[in-house]
Formats: C-alpha cells, sequence, structure tokens
C-alpha cells in the first residue's frame, strides 16, 4: 500500500482510517485514531485473550519481533530497546539512572512539552545546575544555540525532536555529533517525529517516545532506546521481578539488573499495547518514513501560503525544509482562536488548540499521509476570513 493508493482510492482510504468516514482528523500531534489495522490486531489478540493465560497467547517471538521493528525504524539493536510505556516515565527513568554528579549540568529548553521539562528540574535537588536555552523564537533550537551554551561541566542535553506547538524541527543529526564529539549526552523526547519524519539515534544516547500520535499506535505503549555501551552504568530507581535476575522467579541476595535495555522494565509488560505498537510500527515501515516525510512537507508547502491569505500569521512559516515538520500552528491578532477551534469542530474537523507561556493561543494542524487535499480545501473554508 503506498500513499498515491490511499489518497487515489476514496473505499480504500476509509477502510484503511475509518475515522475519515466521519471527521477530517488533523490532530495527530495530538492523540491519534487508530487505523483499522491496528485496532483489528488489538481486538484479535483480546478475543484469543478470553480463552486462557494472556502472555502464553501471544506468539513467543511477538515482543522480541517488536524490538526488532523498532530498532529498523530508529537505527538501534533489539537490546537497546525497552518498552516502559508513556514518553514521562521513560524520560523520567532516564534523569535518575543517567550518572550525575554535583555540579554538573545539564541544558533543557524551559518550554518544551512538560514530560521533558519536570523530570530534568528535578535534578536540582539533587546539586546538579540546570540551564535553560535561550532560543529566537518558540521552539527555534538551533545546532548553534545548543553549542554556544554547553561547557566543560555540562554532561547532558535533553530536547525534543520536534517542538510541539510551533513544529520547528531540530537538526538532530547535526547536534548529536558535537555533543557526541564533546563527550556529552544526549537525549531526545522523539515523540513529535517518530513515524513522520527520519528519527535515528547514530548520534543519540537516549530516546523516547509513546505510539499515540504520529507512530498511529495507541497510548502507553511506548518505547525507550538506551545506547548499549551506557547500559551498564545505568541503575533504574525501579525494581521487580522482571528487570531485576530472579531465576524461577526467585528472590537473589544480591540485585543484578538484566544485561540490555530490558533492566528498565520493572515488571509484566503492556500486551494489548505491544501488540498494536508492533502493528501500527508495520504500517509505518510499509508506507515507508521518507515517503511520510516528503508527503508531509507537501502539505505544509500548501497549508502556509493558504492560511497566510487568510490573514493568519503561521508560526516558523519561513523554516527550511530540515526545520520544517507536520505541525502548522497558527493565529491571528486580535481573533478569538478558541471561538475558532469550536467553528472547525462544528464542521467535523479535529485540530487542536495550544497556548504559549504567555497565554497566546494557536490552532495546531497536524495532518498526516492519509489526509487529502480536498479536505485541507475543507479546512481552509471553514475558516473565517
Amino acid at each position: 500500500m503506498t500513499i498515491s493508493e490511499i489518497l487515489s482510492n476514496e473505499e480504500l482510504r476509509r477502510h484503511e482510517f475509518p475515522v475519515t468516514a466521519q471527521r477530517a482528523f488533523f490532530a495527530h500531534a495530538g492523540v491519534c485514531p487508530l487505523p483499522r489495522r491496528v485496532s483489528e490486531a488489538i481486538r484479535h489478540y483480546a478475543q484469543q485473550s478470553t480463552l486462557g493465560d494472556q502472555e502464553s497467547l501471544l506468539p513467543a517471538f511477538q515482543i522480541h519481533q517488536s524490538r526488532e521493528l523498532v530498532g529498523r525504524l530508529i537505527g538501534a539493536s533489539a537490546g537497546e530497546i525497552a518498552f516502559v510505556g508513556p514518553t514521562s516515565l521513560a524520560l523520567s527513568y532516564i534523569a535518575a539512572s543517567v550518572h550525575l554528579r554535583r555540579g554538573d549540568n545539564i541544558l533543557i529548553y524551559f518550554d518544551d512539552y512538560p514530560s521533558n521539562v519536570y523530570p530534568w528540574m528535578a535534578l536540582a535537588q539533587r546539586g546538579i545546575q540546570v540551564r535553560l536555552i535561550n532560543t529566537r523564537g518558540l521552539g527555534k533550537i538551533r545546532t548553534i544555540d545548543v553549542i554556544g551554551q554547553v561547557d566543560e561541566q555540562t554532561r547532558l542535553v535533553a530536547l525534543a525532536s520536534n517542538h510541539f506547538i510551533s513544529g520547528y524541527r531540530l537538526e538532530l543529526p547535526a547536534i548529536g555529533k558535537q555533543l557526541r564529539d564533546r563527550g556529552i549526552l544526549f537525549c531526545v523526547d522523539g515523540i513529535q517525529t517518530l513515524g513522520a519524519f527520519p528519527t535515528t539515534v547514530e548520534n543519540v544516547d537516549f530516546l523516547a517516545a509513546d505510539a499515540h500520535k504520529w507512530l498511529l499506535g495507541p497510548g502507553g505503549a511506548g518505547i525507550l532506546y538506551v545506547r548499549k555501551d551506557l547500559l551498564p552504568s545505568m541503575r533504574p530507581p525501579v525494581f521487580g521481578w522482571h528487570n531485576v535476575n530472579c531465576p524461577e522467579y526467585v528472590a537473589q541476595e544480591s540485585i543484578e539488573y538484566k544485561a540490555d535495555a530490558q533492566r528498565f522494565e520493572v515488571g509484566s509488560h503492556n500486551l494489548l499495547g505491544l501488540v498494536g505498537l508492533n502493528a501500527a510500527i508495520e504500517l509505518v515501515l510499509e508506507i515507508g518514513i521518507d515517503n511520510i516525510a516528503a508527503e508531509l512537507l507537501r502539505k505544509r508547502a500548501w497549508l502556509v501560503p493558504a492560511l497566510q491569505q487568510k490573514n493568519f500569521t503561521v508560526l516558523h512559516a519561513d523554516a527550511m525544509p530540515e526545520n520544517s515538520s507536520g505541525i502548522v500552528s497558527f493565529h491571528r491578532p486580535g481573533a478569538d482562536m478558541k471561538a475558532i477551534h469550536q467553528q472547525l469542530e462544528a464542521a467535523s474537523i479535529s485540530a487542536s488548540l495550544r497556548a504559549d507561556r504567555a497565554g497566546h493561543h494557536y490552532i495546531r494542524l497536524s495532518p498526516h499521509f492519509y489526509n487529502t487535499d480536498a479536505e485541507l480545501h475543507c479546512l481552509m473554508e471553514a475558516l473565517p476570513k
């Protein structure tokens, strides 16, 4: 199945993405509707699970296969992948596990999504200096901004791959390469690019992302990547039968974590979620990440001038392709953006309403590859002049 086949065959599109029969859904940067094949995979497994032990009814290779699929998606090995659920939890695990000493400093962006702010702010209680990166616009984090604000005491930089409101996409390879050359760890919240744009970990040390946005998977079925060279030094703040060695379920006299990333998987897996995650990643890989990225940039190239013609201001409208994403956020000075958002909802058009630190509201559009040009035109017709 290809993007062109989906966009040119409405029957196929509605079959694979049932939400399209009800509304134009432009809110994938929030919580996505499930594609049919993801929903069906979960339904089938849930039905099977009525017949016996949920774990034994899941094919033995399934979870390992899921790790390998994630590895294909981000360029990692299966042993570097843990399934811990929400992005917030994964980032909190990293913040609590990474070896930092009093007097070290870390660099974060205060206007990132709170999941990638609070875990790092909490480190100040341990004597870690938490520095806030300065930018020239909401979410506009350039490589020069990062490198210009680290020093010899900087041990870690934690950033999102793509800003959740402004849609400004970071140049991860360039930032990661320069941080790696300086011996500084790089932690990435990848939830706003995973499934939408190439998001590889060649120069990333930690990456976390849930499945319920661009990956088109269920909530709480997220991934955590930890570079294998760092695993031996990581001491998760949680302990259970799954992440600590306990042969035959017998507790041992010493605590020994699992050797690979499973040291972060404290207990039983979210099996229903992992079944859905597996189906979602298979779908995304079938379509092709490069193909999805090109389609999202094509849609953005149409949306930005169309919104400007209606006298809306688009955040980072002039961003270069490497910094553009599937998120297009806009506002109009003096306009009631909440009321406009309600008008779109009344027209069966799903978008997100977001606000910045100053209280300014924006409508955030985040169409995916299966949204049609006709839906985009309907959106423009529904917006006030």
